[in-house]
């Protein structure tokens, strides 16, 4: 499967030198419509719609909505908690693997389940390794991970390389939702050295411009906040524009 328009969009972006933002929201507690149209006015590059728990199709299809309707024209892609996350109003999928799950269900069960939805739905999917580090947080709890040491960075590697041999085209390092620490940026250096081709991808925890930065200069391609959006817009577009001066 060739990536399709979402995911060459953002590849052109990486090539050409940018760094990416991707603001994330989940239907429960979502960040208002008029922040997230605001911070993709100010560069996000793409809005990720999804959460663990009590969420129905018609949230996520209503949320996406209310996004549109607020003008958010930067490409809305799904980051599935599970099979109820799945919309027809979204652009693209993160079809996401838990690498590091001890639940069968989570590494290969709900993705057969998502797959015959996906397809007729129409929905462009970018294959996508998912890796808990360290705290993990509800995505962690819920997949029954065995979350990454923050101390093992060569683990993080080990993973990061599986899931390029296995043809996955981005690899998603995540600390959690709110996470008390960050991904360390030993573990994202080492997952970029293992595999070079991926999409690396860094979510959990990023509080601060440093933080952002830190990720991006050990090799992260792009930036997952969600957290911070939600509780605090104006410290987020800090964290935007400090991975957009890169």
């Amino acid at each position: 499967m060739k990536p399709g328009r979402v995911e060459q969009s953002l590849r052109r972006r990486l090539e050409a030198g940018e760094k990416l933002f991707l603001l994330l929201s989940d239907p429960e507690k979502p960040i208002s419509p008029e922040t997230v149209a605001s911070m993709v006015e100010a560069g996000a590059d793409a809005v990720l719609v999804g959460g663990s728990l009590n969420i129905t199709p018609y949230d996520v299809d209503e949320y996406i909505r209310r996004l549109r309707g607020a003008g958010v024209h930067a490409p809305v892609i799904i980051f599935p908690g599970g099979v109820s996350n799945i919309s027809r109003e979204a652009d693209a999928i993160l079809f996401m693997s838990l690498l590091n799950s001890l639940d069968p269900y989570w590494l290969i069960g709900a993705q057969v389940a998502a797959a015959p939805l996906v397809k007729r739905l129409g929905l462009e999917a970018i294959p996508t390794g998912y890796i808990i580090v360290g705290y993990g947080g509800a995505a962690g709890h819920i997949g029954r991970a065995a979350p990454i040491p923050y101390e093992t960075p060569y683990i993080a590697a080990a993973y990061a390389a599986a899931a390029e041999l296995m043809g996955m085209r981005a690899v998603y390092l995540e600390a959690g939702s709110g996470a008390p620490r960050p991904v360390p940026p030993e573990a994202v250096a080492a997952a970029r050295r293992a595999a070079e081709e991926v999409m690396l991808i860094v979510g959990g925890g990023i509080r601060s411009s440093e933080t952002a930065r830190a990720a991006v200069t050990a090799g992260a391609d792009a930036i997952v906040v969600g957290t911070m959006a939600e509780r605090d817009p104006q410290r987020a577009l800090e964290i935007l524009s400090a991975v957009k001066r890169r």
